[in-house]
């Protein structure tokens, strides 16, 4: 039985010694959108920046905790009324987000790893805007404070301190409040992420 507990104290030192943090930094460029029943798809470009820490416990598996600051939001159709014609309009919604992922790599090959794992954002800014005008209105009121979502994708590090990311961020909750005008609203956050980063 000591020659067990002995094996198992080594293993378990064994795990911290060959065990790897590093901390970081990242930014990328975004293409986001809602979806969900009867929303409108359009794609409106966005960008991210934020800081990361990667804790590897062996060659095959790692945590990497993010803090990011993204640009998202999407674009939709509306119905304008210029004078006598009613015609449709292009409406801009643009939202700012501190989305905290915590993402389980899966490294398949030293330098390549599939991500997967929870996010939760907080809502910082959101206004919307009309194609064809100047001002934008606030929709911080409009917009729910919290998102919760799910991100799948892959990195490689092209050194041992440089990497290139790419991920799709998922909402898996409503992101836009009930109107009472317009009712239920079933928009939900999606995000393609094209991400560069340093770890040191």
């Amino acid at each position: 039985m000591k020659k067990f507990f002995v094996l198992i104290a080594a293993a378990i030192v064994c795990m911290g010694a060959s065990a790897q943090v590093q901390f970081g930094g990242k930014v990328g460029f975004d293409m986001t959108n809602f979806w969900g029943p009867d929303v409108d798809h359009g794609m409106k470009p966005g960008y991210q920046v934020g800081l990361m820490m990667e804790y590897k416990f062996n060659p095959h598996f790692a945590i990497a905790p993010e803090v990011v600051f993204a640009a998202q939001g999407g674009k939709s159709k509306a119905f304008a009324l210029d004078l006598f014609d009613i015609t449709t309009t292009e409406i801009k919604y643009n939202a700012n987000y501190i989305n905290v992922p915590l993402m389980f790599k899966y490294y398949v090959a030293p330098s390549f790893s599939i991500d997967l794992g929870p996010q939760v954002g907080f809502n910082v800014y959101s206004k919307i805007a009309a194609k064809g005008y100047d001002k934008s209105v606030d929709f911080k009121d409009g917009t729910k404070a919290i998102d919760f979502g799910v991100g799948l994708g892959a990195t490689y590090n092209l050194t041992e301190n440089a990497f290139v990311q790419a991920r799709y961020t998922m909402g898996l909750t409503k992101a836009l409040k009930d109107n009472a005008v317009l009712g239920e609203n079933k928009a939900k956050n999606g995000n393609i992420q094209i991400a560069f980063g340093m770890k040191f």
